[in-house]
């Protein structure tokens, strides 16, 4: 199988579903991680909290514990749009690697660069022949996230963490409730499926 995890910045595809990715490298599906950003930011008083450089570093470590091969696009953090421009990326990246499932933000997400990226991958995938939707962050939404898909990571979240941690500079100042977050709610969609770890996928389509 050959797979796309798409993110808009880096580490929200090791949160949403690194778990996934890891087990798919486990059995010898070809991995592509996508990262839209250049995904350094500031904060509100204009201070560097993540530079470009520093993101990618992480971001290449990350993607090599997970067994997956790195693809980071150039356009600047938190003015991520769904533009030809985007499309036109993520479609040559699809065709190129004959793409047969993707992984993307969820659409109800209130992140704004997430949702761009997931009405882009939603238009580019269009022919692809499974779509899933994965939460990445702890924003509260208007909208319902419908997990209908389940994927039991029990072995391989000691990956999934280490790829997570590997981003360090985000690590330092939300690292230890991240963990805590998405280990509780991994455990949450395990025991809706008789597992102790689980990660959930709300599905857009999927032909077997």
């Amino acid at each position: 199988m050959n797979i796309l995890a798409i993110g808009a910045h880096f580490d929200d595809v090791e949160l949403g579903c690194g778990g996934t990715l890891a087990k798919h490298s486990a059995k010898g599906d070809n991995v592509i991680i996508y990262v839209a950003t250049l995904s350094g930011y500031s904060n509100y008083a204009k201070k560097v909290i993540r530079d470009n450089s520093i993101a990618m570093e992480e971001g290449k470590n990350a993607a090599e514990i997970l067994g997956a091969k790195l693809i980071r696009d150039d356009f600047p953090t938190m003015h991520l749009e769904f533009s030809d421009g985007l499309n036109l990326n993520l479609l040559n990246i699809i065709e190129e690697n004959n793409i047969d499932t993707i992984y993307t933000h969820w659409h109800g997400d209130v992140h704004h660069d997430h949702t761009a990226l997931s009405k882009a991958s939603l238009h580019s995938g269009r022919h692809v022949r499974r779509i899933l939707m994965y939460r990445s962050n702890w924003y509260h939404s208007p909208y319902d996230f419908r997990g209908n898909f389940y994927v039991d990571v029990t072995d391989y979240w000691h990956i999934k963490e280490h790829a997570i941690m590997a981003h360090e500079s985000e690590f330092k100042s939300v690292g230890e409730k991240w963990l805590s977050f998405f280990r509780n709610e991994a455990q949450n969609a395990g025991q809706k499926i008789g597992v102790d770890l689980a990660e959930a996928f709300e599905v857009v389509k999927y032909v077997c």
